[in-house]
């Protein structure tokens, strides 16, 4: 048995995932980089109103989003090349590739640390957050042992449609809620959040389970239980966002919402007058 040197060591061994030592750097520095855009936005947002006015808990959730954009956008850069890799696409179960580990372990260091962040507030996120990304934690960590590479490109290209949600709640935070950036960007969203987290994403899901069933003896017991379990509840929990977010768009144009509005930003500039 090889020594130990480093909790991702420990975590490689313990999972046979031979490939994670050779990606632990991009692992821990995507973490740390995380974390520090986390605090340089606590720092930078000080001098927006619209952020020094709310609670602890906004805040924090305030600069999840801006971590969760900087993410999205690199993501979704970083695996657009995966989707046609000779070296995954020959063989969508054990393919691997040096360029593959990298984008993917950038992702594994993104969903630490939302992990932890979310499950450090779970009370009031909520448990869907945590499961969220714990989930993702795990699916991506497993692909170095190495397995299912493939499809986990796919499943980054969900990330697409995060800026444009980000966008929304941001317009909300700082009164633009009913702007047209907000109404353009809301359509926008629903595009991308239908196409790349539920067409794509149940295409990809449909062939992730016929390419397993086709080679199921070389597949372990516990990775297709855990994989089945983590694929109905990522689908399971787009599909739930798909019809909140349908919802929450619909209530903010409604006519009685937007008369409501025009009120409160009628208010908001009387005072700033006086």
């Amino acid at each position: 048995m090889s020594a130990i040197t480093s909790p991702i060591d420990a975590v490689a061994q313990l999972l046979e995932l031979k490939k994670l030592p050779d990606h632990s750097a991009t692992f821990l520095l995507s973490a740390a980089a995380c974390q520090a855009i986390f605090i340089l936005a606590h720092r930078l947002s000080q001098y927006s109103q619209h952020y020094t006015c709310l609670s602890p808990i906004k805040k924090i959730d305030w600069r999840i989003h801006v971590v969760s954009s900087f993410h999205a956008a690199l993501i979704v850069i970083l695996a657009y090349p995966l989707l046609s890799n000779e070296a995954l696409v020959k063989d969508k179960i054990g393919g691997y590739d040096a360029y593959a580990g990298e984008v993917y372990a950038v992702a594994c260091g993104y969903f630490l640390w939302d992990s932890v962040v979310c499950l450090m507030n779970i009370k009031q996120f909520g448990v869907g957050f945590a499961l969220h990304g714990v989930s993702c934690l795990g699916v991506f960590l497993l692909s170095f042992r190495p397995f299912l590479m493939y499809y986990g490109a796919a499943f980054l290209m969900f990330e697409l449609s995060t800026p444009f949600l980000n966008i929304h709640w941001f317009c909300d935070k700082t009164g633009r809620t009913g702007s047209t950036l907000q109404k353009v960007n809301g359509a926008v969203l629903i595009v991308t959040f239908f196409v790349a987290r539920i067409v794509f994403g149940f295409l990809n899901s449909y062939d992730f389970i016929l390419t397993c069933l086709a080679r199921i003896d070389e597949i372990p017991s516990h990775y297709v239980y855990f994989y089945g379990a983590a694929n109905i509840l990522l689908n399971a929990l787009n599909v739930f966002w798909f019809s909140q977010m349908i919802k929450s768009i619909a209530r903010r144009f409604s006519p009685a919402a937007t008369e409501k509005n025009g009120r409160s930003s009628g208010k908001r500039d009387t005072a700033k007058r006086n």
